[in-house]
């Protein structure tokens, strides 16, 4: 996403180093005046996700479908997450120090190992405000090789470099020569023209990558994100279908900027009007500079006054990466990604103007001819057969996008600027209100 007028902000950098990603707190609903920011972990300390912290379906919240055994886009096999969360300094931005909120996220369609075997892809932009490299090539061959990396708008460059450098190490330059790298813009809360991801920080996602339960909500790509006026980032679920459908796996990874309160919904449930104070506001002594922000007002005023937006309706952007197991051809799995749309319509994103949403999916299928042969074996399943496939890619969407909003916590960033989570018992009571009270907590 880039934003309508400039921005300037944030200040620092200490470094999270790769894993799962970055853990979160508890959800009560946030004083105004003195919500503390998350403390970051030292920079040799691992992050995990916190298991402890309930995601949508803890709170009895489904969406609907079975997920597979750890609710995340790595439950299709062989898919591997790495983050990269880089978090330092406060108050004041001053540009090329910081404060820093911000960071990288990789996921690797077939892990390290078989990084330079492609897999079938397709992208599709509901709205083209934002930069995803790579897909000119992806639309030509049906086919996507290495990494898809998530940063910052300002950092696609560097990641990007990083990535060849990467497969050139390795002898894969050829293959890695054309990286996908995805951004949405994190410039209220981080430096984000201080340019603080730096070769390194993408270099160590990769390395960093795993499969199992994914870190969601401040770290990686998503460390500095808001989404529906709430502090966003990064969220995943999956889908594992019935064997009299296949028996296949389709998993989600989002990176979540987008979206306006008033529009924000769950389930059915107007969610935004519920919630209409915790807005952003500011801590410190001066207002921030950005143009983007006039309407904001001091974090210290009570609640009520806190309830207009501060910010434009409708800025910010979404990226999708949706993957699954299903033998799809890249046609196909063009007819998944543009079923993506319906899951953030009913969640209340519009494509905005300013908005970059940009959706990649990809299919694990096998697309190495067998040695000595230029032909390779590959299958397609039947297009009457896709529906439970566009019903598990809504329903994932959705949940991913939910789990983001769970899991972020509270944060302060540049010129004190403080955005703020999403409540858990309020949504909670907001659903019980219109009656979609949530089904008791199922096993994920």
């Amino acid at each position: 996403m880039r934003p309508l007028l400039p921005a300037r902000f944030l200040s620092a950098l200490l470094l999270c180093l790769p894993g799962v990603g970055c853990a979160a707190s508890s959800q009560a609903a946030p004083s105004l005046a003195s919500a503390p920011a998350k403390p970051t972990p030292a920079a040799s300390e691992p992050v995990k996700p916190d298991l402890a912290k309930p995601r949508a379906r803890g709170l009895g919240i489904t969406f609907g479908g079975k997920t597979g055994p750890a609710n995340a886009i790595t439950d299709v096999p062989g898919v591997e997450v790495g983050h990269t969360t880089l978090i330092s300094g406060e108050g004041k931005l001053a540009v090329g120090k910081g404060p820093v909120r911000t960071g990288v996220t990789a996921v690797l369609p077939r892990g390290r190992e078989r990084m330079a075997e492609p897999v079938f892809a397709a992208s599709y932009a509901l709205n083209g405000n934002g930069e995803v490299t790579g897909t000119i090539w992806v639309g030509e061959s049906g086919l996507l090789n290495g990494p898809v990396m998530l940063t910052n708008t300002s950092s696609v460059g560097v990641v990007r470099d990083a990535v060849v450098d990467w497969g050139a190490r390795r002898g894969l330059g050829w293959e890695l020569g054309l990286p996908v790298v995805a951004e949405t813009w994190d410039g209220f809360l981080n430096d984000i023209y201080g340019f603080h991801v730096k070769p390194e920080h993408a270099l160590r996602t990769i390395d960093g990558a795993r499969g199992g339960p994914v870190a969601e909500g401040n770290v990686g790509g998503g460390t500095g994100m808001m989404c529906h006026g709430f502090k966003g980032g990064i969220g995943t679920a999956s889908r594992k279908l019935p064997d009299s459908q296949g028996g296949y796996t389709l998993g989600v990874l989002v990176q979540c900027n987008y979206g306006s309160r008033r529009l924000f919904s769950v389930e059915g449930v107007p969610v935004g009007e519920e919630i209409r104070d915790l807005q952003a506001c500011y801590t410190g002594r001066e207002v921030p500079s950005s143009p983007l922000i006039g309407k904001m007002r001091p974090c210290a005023q009570q609640s009520a006054s806190l309830a207009t937006p501060p910010l434009p309706e409708g800025m910010g952007s979404i990226i999708v990466l949706v993957a699954t197991d299903a033998p799809l051809l890249p046609h196909q799995l063009g007819r998944i990604s543009r079923r993506v749309p319906l899951a953030i319509g009913k969640m209340g994103g519009l494509g905005e103007d300013s908005s970059g949403d940009i959706f990649l999916a990809f299919s694990t299928q096998s697309t190495k001819p067998p040695d000595g042969s230029q032909v390779a074996q590959v299958s397609s399943l039947d297009n009457g057969h896709l529906n439970p496939l566009f019903e598990a890619t809504v329903q994932a969407t959705q949940e991913a996008i939910l789990n983001a909003l769970l899991a972020a916590d509270t944060m302060t960033g540049a010129d004190g600027i403080r955005v703020f989570s999403l409540p858990h018992d309020r949504l909670v009571q907001a659903l019980r209100k219109y009656g979609r009270a949530p089904a008791p907590a199922p096993a994920e």
